[in-house]
């Protein structure tokens, strides 16, 4: 999750969520470019494409994108470091981009909405960056995230609400692309306005689609209205922070920036959380080490940062001078794509690609340096979360497939699942405000008090025998057995004595409170 970061359209069919076809045999569009680079928006399976640019170019390869753009993409991990850590070298305003400036990019170009300059603190720098990152810095921090946990534990309820009866699911179209939205909503300060078209609104504007341009009107008319009831009712929310912050925003700024939080926001963590539950799906071994207690749910999360980063590139930085880097003369003007997806394998940190990094958190999943993702914490919350309390209300879901059946879309910056078919035991619909658990049929808590005594239930009375039909004689009442009494001079055998009752309710309670119920 960043509003750093903005995902780049496509390759798929618009308004489709299928693999793009392959080329024609022989078609040169597909082959290399001018000078023999490779176009990494024609490859089939960048995760090879980029490994071979590694084993030709090293850490920072020459690369086409489309209309054969020249740039250059970071495929080492100190590199990538280096490119976001050197403000004063590599800057992502794109108004210095040589090849904007040459007449390259078309006003056409398929990823001129991503990186055509734009008033918010994802493009700027200097005094600019800080009163715009400030306020959103500012805005997370003041985030109650015990709260949070609540929240996203109740979304999890109304959500999984919609189709745990059916003992079926998508958990790609009908679980992690709604549960994001729902959070999100709410911590922005609008959550009415979580529904069926804001997330089909947030997709087509990921997607690219012809319909992209009313989808985002959509959105930012929410965020819009959003932005002036809090200049009238100021609240303490996300959007409450901005317009009450000290910089000063306006009103345009306030619903950029939310636009921006909220839509990279999604993208990310609908990725995120997907990877984790298909890992849990497709992987034993994975699944056991959760249910075993040997991997937390947390560590399964930064696994799967380190695997499956969110967005496998983020464009895009560009030289502010002339320079070196992987051992590549870079020129003032030149661009560069921020690739966490290969930097996260770089041999030279990792040497196995399939280790547990468990405890490492020195993947680029979140960007770093002055653009580094200042909601991290907020996504990684909703995909924690999002796994356990998905996998308490449904302990025993399987996928409903092969796993080779299993099909993404894929583009420069990242690789969707389309979706994960599941199938478990049907169950019914849960109480928003419970814990999520799959005993559905558990007895109501009482409201216990310190020093008082547990209430014992009333005494059930024995049934009464049937009445016997008419002319029917009807059986005695069987008699008590009969209790000897005691002998004469005997000492009476002692009674059982009940335990006393511990006073746990308070205790409950606050543990209750504590796990954010």
């Amino acid at each position: 999750m960043t509003p750093e970061s903005h995902p780049l359209t496509s390759d798929s069919p618009a308004g489709t969520d299928v693999p793009r076809p392959g080329p024609p045999p022989g078609c040169p569009a597909h082959g290399p470019g001018p000078g023999g680079l490779a176009r990494l928006h024609r490859s089939d399976d960048l995760k090879k494409l980029y490994e071979e640019l590694r084993a030709e170019h090293g850490p920072v390869a020459p690369v086409l994108v489309h209309d054969d753009v020249p740039l250059w993409v970071v495929l080492g991990h100190a590199e990538s470091q280096q490119l976001v850590r050197s403000p004063a070298q590599f800057c992502k305003d794109s108004r210095i981009w040589s090849a904007l400036r040459d007449g390259l990019v078309k006003p056409d170009h398929p990823l001129m909405p991503h990186i055509a300059w734009q008033p918010m603190c994802a493009h700027a720098e200097g005094e600019e960056h800080r009163r715009w990152r400030g306020a959103i810095d500012a805005a997370v921090a003041a985030t109650d995230f015990r709260g949070l946990r609540r929240h996203v534990n109740r979304s999890v309820q109304r959500v999984v609400n919609r189709f745990c009866e059916a003992g079926e699911a998508d958990l790609v179209g009908q679980y992690a692309e709604h549960l994001p939205m729902a959070v999100m909503c709410h911590v922005l300060g609008m959550p009415d306005a979580y529904e069926d078209r804001m997330v089909e609104a947030a997709r087509d504007m990921i997607r690219g689609t012809e319909t992209a341009i009313a989808s985002n009107a959509y959105v930012m008319e929410a965020l819009e209205r959003l932005t002036a009831r809090r200049r009238v009712e100021p609240l303490d929310d996300f959007a409450g922070h901005l317009v009450s912050h000290p910089a000063g925003l306006t009103d345009e700024e306030v619903s950029q920036h939310l636009r921006v939080v909220l839509i990279a926001a999604y993208e990310a963590t609908a990725n995120l959380l997907a990877n984790v539950l298909r890992q849990v799906l497709i992987d034993p071994r994975f699944r056991s080490q959760l249910n075993g207690g040997q991997m937390t749910v947390p560590q399964a999360v930064e696994q799967l940062l380190w695997d499956e980063p969110p967005f496998s590139t983020i464009f895009a930085y560009y030289a502010k001078q002339d320079t070196e880097l992987g051992g590549q003369r870079i020129r003032k003007g030149d661009g560069l794509l921020f690739a966490p997806a290969p930097a996260n394998v770089d041999p030279r940190v990792r040497p196995d690609p399939t280790a547990d990094m468990q405890g490492n958190r020195s993947h680029l999943a979140f960007g770093g340096g002055m653009h580094e993702c200042p909601g991290q914490d907020i996504g990684r919350l909703i995909a924690e979360v999002g796994v356990d309390a998905l996998l308490m209300r449904l302990p025993d879901v399987e996928l409903d497939v092969d796993e080779d059946e299993l099909e993404y879309t894929e583009s420069i910056a990242s690789r969707h699942l389309v979706s994960l078919p599941v199938r478990f035991t049907p169950r019914p619909q849960q109480d928003v405000r419970q814990r999520p658990s799959h005993q559905n049929e558990s007895p109501p808590q009482q409201d216990w008090h310190i020093g008082a005594a547990r209430p014992q239930p009333a005494p059930v009375p024995a049934p009464s025998a049937p009445a016997a039909p008419s002319g029917q004689r009807t059986a005695p009442a069987p008699r008590p057995a009969a209790v000897p009494a005691p002998e004469p001079g005997s000492v009476p055998p002692p009674q059982p004595t009940a335990e006393p009752v511990r006073p746990r309710g308070a205790w409950r309670r606050f543990l209750l409170w504590w796990r954010g119920y």
